[in-house]
């Protein structure tokens, strides 16, 4: 049986997280219905080891961070990211859900900004590739906004495929890093069919697993407006899930990211649960 891991931490819905605010509050119980289909899996992520860490930020940042309030959200965040990534390596669940505040693509080595002050995939990356050797890895970023850290993080790095959908168009010489103009409004088929057009490009990178910065802040409404409808994100979901069964033997993981539209999240979040464990 493919199973879907869930990871959230109850600290999530506790009180509010930054630029996020308190989107997660009722969460997990709006999940319970998918939380109770038979391949389906609620895990609780553990704290990521400092010293992980430390092989992807500056001792000097990563001190100032820990004074934080946010700093044990992010730690958790990450932390089911990377307890993901090895679940579904040793084969223990098939894709992931991975809920997220206070990291992701706007922490680079040395700073963070944007409601995400650490890196959630630099460390996962680091830690897949010192354990079990692996390479070539996609990240996915379909945010409002460029993924400047993540970017920073893996610029030099040709075993990482960065394609972020933003607002500039760009891709570097050995075409592992690669960015989308989405412009300031587009349609549900229209962004989606941008993100299939880079589908050639990931087959061709043969890559060993697909994350993805999965942001609704492009909703109607959210403070990155594009214009998207909600169901947007469930076909988004769908096609991803599709390309990584075919690409990368369903290793697939979407980590949220930005949008602070608490209904928006109760929606989507459900149905995505649904959309990785083909019960949709």
């Amino acid at each position: 049986m493919k199973v879907t891991g869930v990871f959230f931490h109850e600290i999530f819905s506790s009180e509010p997280g930054p630029v996020i605010g308190n989107k997660f509050s009722n969460f997990p119980k709006v999940m319970n219905a998918e939380l109770e289909l038979p391949n389906v899996r609620l895990f609780k992520p553990k704290e990521v080891d400092e010293e992980l860490l430390l092989e992807v930020h500056t001792p000097d940042y990563l001190e100032n961070v820990k004074n934080a309030w946010y700093y044990r959200r992010a730690r958790y965040s990450i932390g089911g990211v990377i307890d993901a990534a090895e679940k579904i390596w040793n084969k223990e669940i098939y894709n992931a859900l991975v809920f997220n505040s206070a990291a992701g693509h706007h922490a680079g080595p040395s700073y963070g900004w944007g409601g995400t002050y650490l890196s959630c995939t630099g460390p996962a990356i680091r830690y897949m590739r010192k354990k079990y050797n692996l390479n070539r890895f996609v990240i996915l970023d379909t945010d409002r906004h460029h993924g400047d850290g993540t970017r920073a993080i893996f610029e030099r790095d040709p075993d990482v495929l960065h394609i972020c959908f933003c607002n500039t168009d760009y891709i570097s010489d050995d075409e592992t890093k690669v960015d989308i103009d989405v412009g300031w409004s587009i349609s549900d088929n229209e962004y989606l069919s941008l993100v299939e057009e880079e589908f050639k490009r990931i087959k061709k990178f043969k890559p060993t697993f697909i994350f993805h910065n999965f942001g609704h802040d492009t909703c109607q409404g959210d403070y990155g407006d594009l214009g998207l409808t909600k169901d947007f994100y469930i076909e988004l979901a769908k096609i991803v899930k599709s390309l990584a069964d075919e690409v990368c033997d369903g290793r697939y993981i979407i980590i949220t990211h930005g949008g602070s539209r608490r209904d928006v999240a109760e929606y989507i979040f459900p149905r995505i649960i649904r959309v990785l464990s083909d019960n949709f």
